[in-house]
């Protein structure tokens, strides 16, 4: 029996949790016969919304438009509600209710997020450090009759259910890029402090100062627009006017890509590498995306992306130290929380290493591209990500097969 799913989500937004959201949409398409698929979509903080059109975007589309008719006139009524956001915005929507949220950078998430999410079902996350994050944390609550306090914990059930992106079948071409030198690593991260992006970037100008290396930054600090651009680009050049004699090459790209433009950025033949030096991940789906072209990375061994690097990566040193105090965002980084420090000295010598040794990292990347193509096939996620969602008895599907059978005689 088809289950009508209530999907509501940034499905249209660029952003993690917009991929997050298109992946639970392909997974659930995957298995048709079993759901019934409405979707909301949500704003996702100031980021633009995707732009490419193809089959998948105007069945999208389709569901949107007919989702909000049904809504208008007051006929939708689904039977389960998957909700994609952060846990704060979690609700009792239908009679089954389940959260799919990528978590948390830190090692705890906010009490907040403990009370919402035993408003749920069940809560899907997208990694083991997430769920971990959910499960170690507890909270002080206080009985407001008694005045007893007593520790409070997340009694809903979490599951990983890993996520991926769709690959293109060919590559294209960025117009008007080239970098210039012939040995550039890459960094895919947006500009902010959980991102740790100007130590990304000022330690890898102070390592190669007097070298002719590159490194390529695809960031933005909030959206693609014209505004972030100059915004974006102004807080680089403060970041880099410490150096105004380096022989290294820091360049800025910005804007929409598309995915076939992408995989042409991780394959070109000048990028040599990925660094992450993140404060955490949720699931670090760049470096997901570069492992599956085999681009050797530079990174953390902490937080989301340890479920698919498989210790095929050039490690850097780290410290869990308290968040800054920049980063704290009330009901959502605690300011007790901790997240992971790179240590500056560890993360110049994996670039040294890195630029010296390059062949001999490149075939670990090819170890790793095979582990992720066996281990992170779309088949297995997709069904794995629906059986999380319903997952029928076959024993009850037959019998209800029959009884249909029996009533149309």
């Amino acid at each position: 029996m088809k289950k009508k799913i209530f999907v509501r989500g940034p499905v249209l937004s660029q952003s993690g949790y917009g991929e997050q959201s298109r992946f639970a949409l392909r997974a659930l398409r995957y298995r048709e016969d079993l759901f019934d698929i409405y979707i909301q979509p949500i704003n996702w903080g100031q980021t633009g919304w995707i732009w490419e059109e193809n089959e998948f975007r105007k069945w999208m589309d389709s569901r949107i438009l007919e989702t909000q008719l049904l809504i208008q006139q007051k006929s939708l009524q689904p039977d389960i509600s998957l909700q994609i956001t952060i846990p704060n915005e979690f609700e009792k929507l239908c009679p089954m209710n389940i959260g799919y949220t990528a978590g948390i950078e830190t090692d705890m998430v906010a009490p907040q997020w403990l009370q919402k999410g035993n408003d749920m079902d069940k809560i899907l996350v997208v990694s083991n450090h997430a769920k971990n994050s959910y499960i170690n944390t507890v909270a002080q609550a206080k009985n407001n009759d008694t005045g007893e306090v007593f520790p409070y914990k997340l009694q809903t059930p979490v599951e990983v259910v890993w996520e991926s992106t769709t690959t293109p079948e060919y590559t294209e071409e960025i117009k008007g890029f080239d970098p210039k030198c012939d040995f550039n690593f890459i960094c895919v991260s947006q500009l902010g402090p959980r991102k740790n992006l100007e130590k990304t970037i000022q330690w890898f100008v102070e390592e190669f100062i007097d070298q002719e290396v590159g490194l390529i930054v695809k960031t933005n600090t909030r959206s693609n627009s014209r505004i972030d651009l100059e915004h974006t680009e102004e807080r680089l050049k403060a970041i880099l006017s410490a150096y105004p004699d380096r022989k290294c090459s820091v360049s800025l790209l910005h804007g929409d890509l598309s995915e076939a433009q992408m995989r042409g950025l991780y394959e070109h033949d000048k990028v040599k590498a990925m660094v992450n030096i993140s404060h955490g991940e949720g699931f670090g789906l760049p470096l997901f995306e570069a492992a599956k072209y085999a681009l050797p990375i530079v990174g953390i061994d902490w937080s989301g992306q340890t479920d698919f690097l498989d210790d095929k990566f050039l490690k850097v040193k780290y410290e869990l130290k308290k968040v800054q105090d920049s980063a704290v965002w009330d009901g959502v980084i605690q300011k007790d929380a901790k997240w992971a420090y790179a240590d500056q000295g560890s993360y110049k010598m994996a670039l040294r290493m890195m630029y010296k040794k390059h062949d001999e990292f490149l075939q670990l990347a090819k170890e790793l591209q095979n582990h992720i193509y066996k281990k992170f096939n779309d088949e297995d996620l997709y069904q794995g990500f629906c059986d999380q969602i319903y997952k029928p008895d076959p024993e009850l599907e037959e019998w209800l097969k029959r009884l249909d059978e029996m009533e149309s005689l």
